[in-house]
């Protein structure tokens, strides 16, 4: 049967043994579509619970979406997904990358890897023309991720797409990441598995360009239309998350438009690299040198502060460490303490196991040095309290919905040019994505429960699609009267790319599936109902002091105006009451925050419910 869409198969590459074969998508795609939804049921189906990271029974599945490789929408992205060794326990995690290495897996006729087993040397994948060769990697151990990239672009040709880990996967650091063509990058712990595969590259090479659409006519009209909406950079006060000036250039991920942040910065030296988002607060060099050591730029900058405060308390010095903390903040201690890490150097090898590993090393006193910031944290945005507990690690997704249309609304208070998020905007989008414009009042933890679930199924849609965080969803509208969004353009896109017809409330539908799915497989890994689902403490106990964007903390309150957040700490009593809202919304059982059969044969997961019901996690 044709399929639309999609490439039709995924790859399975055992490093073990050797043998490579090919899977159909559509035995996933039917109930989950794509990337994070289909990596989460080969991960539910393949990985034993009691698997460690660094176990070879784990998976490292490279996962697209059904519109990867479509030109101007967006659709590009990838994600790569498998047990971390990120957090305590370990568990299932996932990143989210850009560039053009997913649309070139799908050109070359793939709509997932998946990457099993152990090899017993260094080795890297090349897929083209229908085949998956293992070579051997071990001229290329030890190198850099630029390095790597540029030796294997010499031996296999320019145009070959390429990721890498550096030495910090190589050395299963905790905080390791994966860099593609473009500095795409991916964080959540993957890059220390993929090095634990002893696998230090995949190359991939396209074999054709045609993508198969069921509705080539109305794909069109669709793109014509998304051209026309003016999605575009807003001006965010006291955001800087672009590198400007003569010496950058935007650098889009595959066939997009372009119209975001994503931009290459090329220094005086001649050195050049994507320069954005978070990375953008660290040196640019310092920046680079993560990326080549293939290290976790936002890790290292909450390890950097924990470390100041504990050498500034005297529960570490400079010769006990061999760090350089007088200089902190110079790029000889960037070099010194990434180097140290990456290499497991001395006291860089109790580094290497994270900051909270790290801290328990130490003891008590290195332990009260830990502080837990977040731009988005739900003392300043409360909707956001939600959508942290659920996660293995930061959904960054998910509170971008809030964080950045809030940071939009403070910039129309302080009066910035060009900007039209207002209070009557702002509640357009309460009203049409969040549930009702109670979800609009900042200053009330009234209707948030059902904001919070609305974004989560959202987002969970968005990352089963693989669209751009940046363009999706599509909360409100610069070229129209009264800005208001379009919440069915990604079941519209979906439908004319598979020609079946998937509205809004059906696509939710199949994110809330892998919702459950994800809980099942954390839950099956250790997490606990209820008992994991809370914040860091000091969130209820310690008043906010400030935000990096707005030093006032501005949010709007019951009638719009602007209100501060400063002092403001999470109720614990309204988090319970509304966490316990929560669990009623999604059908789990409020008195133990566990799924219910009938919740999960709803929605279509008998499997996995009789496999929870199994091991008593069900009610």
């Amino acid at each position: 049967m044709e399929t639309f869409g999609y490439a039709g198969k995924i790859l399975r590459v055992d490093l073990s043994s050797g043998n490579v074969e090919t899977i159909p998508t559509m035995g996933y795609a039917d109930r989950f579509l794509g990337g994070r939804g289909i990596a989460a049921k080969i991960h539910w189906d393949e990985v034993p619970p009691e698997a460690s990271a660094f176990d070879e029974q784990n998976r490292l599945t490279f996962a697209l979406g059904p519109m990867a490789g479509i030109p101007a929408l967006g659709a590009s992205r990838w994600g790569v997904f498998g047990k971390s060794p990120l957090r305590d326990p370990e568990k299932f995690c996932y990143c989210n990358l850009g560039g053009h290495w997913g649309a070139e897996l799908k050109f070359a006729g793939y709509d997932g890897l998946i990457i099993q087993g152990k090899s017993d040397r260094p080795a890297y994948l090349f897929i083209h023309d229908g085949l998956a060769e293992l070579k051997d990697a071990s001229a290329l151990w030890g190198k850099s991720t630029a390095e790597t990239r540029d030796a294997l672009k010499s031996e296999l040709g320019n145009s070959v797409r390429i990721v890498a880990i550096g030495p910090a996967g190589e050395n299963r650091v905790t905080t390791a990441t994966l860099l593609a063509d473009g500095d795409a990058s991916g964080s959540g712990g993957l890059g220390a598995v993929m090095g634990s595969k002893k696998l230090k590259a995949v190359a991939v090479k396209r074999s054709q360009r045609k993508l198969n659409v069921a509705q080539p006519e109305r794909l069109r009209e669709i793109t014509r239309y998304f051209r026309g909406l003016g999605k575009e950079n807003v001006p965010v006060w006291g955001m800087d998350f672009m590198a400007y000036g003569p010496n950058t250039k935007k650098e889009p991920c595959y066939g997009c438009l372009g119209n975001c942040l994503r931009v290459k910065y090329t220094a005086e030296n001649g050195k050049s690299g994507k320069f954005m988002c978070q990375s953008r607060y660290v040196p640019f060099y310092a920046n680079k040198l993560c990326d080549d050591y293939g290290l976790d730029t936002w890790d290292l900058q909450v390890m950097i502060d924990w470390l100041s405060s504990c050498f500034q308390a005297g529960i570490i010095t400079e010769e006990s460490t061999g760090l350089p903390m007088s200089k902190i903040g110079s790029l000889e201690f960037m070099e010194t303490l990434v180097r140290m890490i990456s290499l497991r150097e001395g006291f860089g090898d109790v580094l290497a196991q994270g900051r909270e590993r790290a801290a328990e090393t130490l003891g008590k006193e290195a332990k009260a040095q830990l502080r837990y910031a977040d731009a988005y944290e739900p003392r300043l945005y409360i909707t956001n309290t939600l959508l942290f507990p659920f996660e293995p690690r930061e959904p960054i997704q998910q509170i971008h919905e809030v964080g950045l249309t809030l940071g939009q609304w403070v910039s129309w208070v302080k009066g910035i040019e060009g900007v039209y998020m207002s209070t009557d905007v702002l509640r357009g989008i309460a009203r049409d994505f969040w549930g009702g414009e109670k979800a609009a009042d900042f200053t009330t933890y009234e209707g948030k429960a059902l904001a919070a679930k609305l974004i989560q199924d959202r987002q969970y849609a968005k990352e089963c699609l693989m669209v751009c965080d940046w363009m999706y969803p599509m909360l409100d509208i610069r070229n129209s009267e009264d800005h208001a969004g379009d919440p069915a353009l990604e079941s519209r896109i979906l439908s004319a790319v598979i020609g079946k017809e998937v509205d809004e409330q059906s696509l939710y539908r199949i994110a809330e599936r892998v919702l459950n799915l994800q809980r099942a497989v954390l839950l099956r890994e250790g997490h606990r109902a209820r008992q994991d689902d809370h914040l860091p403490e000091e969130w209820y106990t310690k008043p906010l002091e400030s935000h990096a964007a707005d030093p006032e903390c501005l949010v709007p309150g019951k009638d719009g105006k602007p209100v501060s957040r400063l002092g403001a700490v999470v109720d614990r009593q309204e988090f319970e009451r509304m966490r316990d809202e929560y669990y009623q919304l999604r059908g789990w059982d409020v008195a133990t925050g566990l799924q219910t059969r009938q919740k999960l044969e709803d929605l279509e997961l008998k499997d996995i419910a009789d496999d929870l019901d199994r091991r008593g996690l069900i009610v």
